[in-house]
């Protein structure tokens, strides 16, 4: 590489990825000792539910040098996503429409940040030559959440989120490994004082304590991760909400300073931020592969998709559409949504 003043090359690093759309980059070390614990206890009290991944290669997640042999810093990156200033809970009150969580109603952000990572190594590489890296973008065991804290994007909030003071929560994460030895950056310290929020708003008391989240309890878990019937307590909970819940991020005062983002590919596809509970239940399989390619949503598959909907439709005001497109859906071959469609149908009969 000959003489590299590090100071300045990470300078660059911090415009270049400006330039390529990340709002905020923040370097740290690979020494993650500090949340070691917290995420064996977490694995050991079953809070992450059915995400067995979660329990494999803890190794790996807590140490990225073992994930990434010659890894010795990770560049943080964060990437705004909101398209609103205002945090209201008014569409979850239109029980006729679904509601989506914000981050997955455009394009799936992962191939977006990552195709951006990728043209930051190759901005890096042209300067200090062939180096080693590894991109990644909620993606492989990867605790960015605590990266990025230890970088000083953030602080990891009440309701486990990472919150920075001047974008709030609504922003996307990534991480860039690398054996550059780049100066490291002061750890964010934490500022949500004595608010509770966001534990208060949680529709099914998900949190255990703050910073504690038992994911079996969680809407985001039981409408994306969990494969399963949904546990009949927390349907009702649930209300319009198919596809995620945004509710802890809605409630907390620091999304008052969240950035509106100006990419394109987070823009609302197929008008999933305003769109009747029907019209979607009515998708066939196809429809619903073609209207989610290029979509997080296409992930659950289109047998959790009809799942949760009918769910959402049994939470629905009562109406002669809302039965009837119910009542259609007992034809389904699914053992599982024809069961959340009984339940459904038993709450409007």
């Amino acid at each position: 590489m000959g003489e590299i003043d590090f100071i300045e090359l990470a300078r660059e690093i911090k415009q270049w990825a400006k330039e390529l759309g990340f709002q905020e980059t923040a370097i740290t070390d690979v020494d993650l000792s500090e949340y070691e614990h917290l995420l064996e206890s977490w694995v050991a009290n079953s809070y992450p539910g059915t995400m067995d991944y979660m329990a494999r290669n803890q190794e790996k997640r807590c140490h990225p040098d073992q994930l990434v042999p010659g890894t010795i810093r990770v560049i943080c990156v964060r990437m705004d996503y909101a398209l609103e200033r205002e945090n209201s809970f008014s569409a979850l009150q239109e029980q006729d429409k679904a509601y989506i969580s914000r981050y997955a109603r455009g394009r799936d952000y992962h191939k977006l940040i990552r195709k951006r990572l990728q043209q930051l190594a190759d901005r890096i590489e042209d300067v200090v030559g062939e180096f080693g890296f590894r991109a990644f973008v909620d993606s492989a065991p990867v605790l960015e959440r605590a990266l990025a804290e230890k970088s000083g994007l953030g602080w990891i909030g009440k309701n486990t989120m990472l919150i920075n003071k001047e974008a709030g929560s609504w922003f996307f994460l990534g991480e860039l490994f690398t054996d550059l030895p780049l100066p490291v950056e002061k750890s964010a310290s934490g500022h949500c004082g004595s608010c509770t929020a966001c534990i208060e708003v949680c529709p099914t008391d998900a949190f255990v304590n703050p910073n504690l989240l038992d994911a079996n309890r969680c809407i985001s878990y039981l409408t994306i991760e969990l494969r399963d019937s949904i546990p009949e307590e927390f349907r009702q909970a649930m209300g319009n909400r198919v596809f995620g819940c945004d509710d802890c991020q809605l409630v907390c005062p620091w999304n008052k300073f969240a950035k509106i983002s100006n990419e394109d590919d987070f823009k609302p596809r197929h008008n999933f931020d305003d769109i009747e509970l029907t019209k979607l239940f009515a998708w066939s399989e196809s429809e619903f592969l073609t209207n989610t390619a290029g979509s997080a949503i296409r992930r659950i598959g289109y047998e959790c998709w009809q799942r949760n909907i009918a769910v959402a439709l049994g939470n629905a005001e009562t109406s002669d559409d809302v039965i009837a497109a119910l009542k259609k859906g007992l034809g389904t071959e699914s053992i599982m949504v024809k069961e959340h469609v009984e339940w459904a149908l038993a709450q409007h009969l």
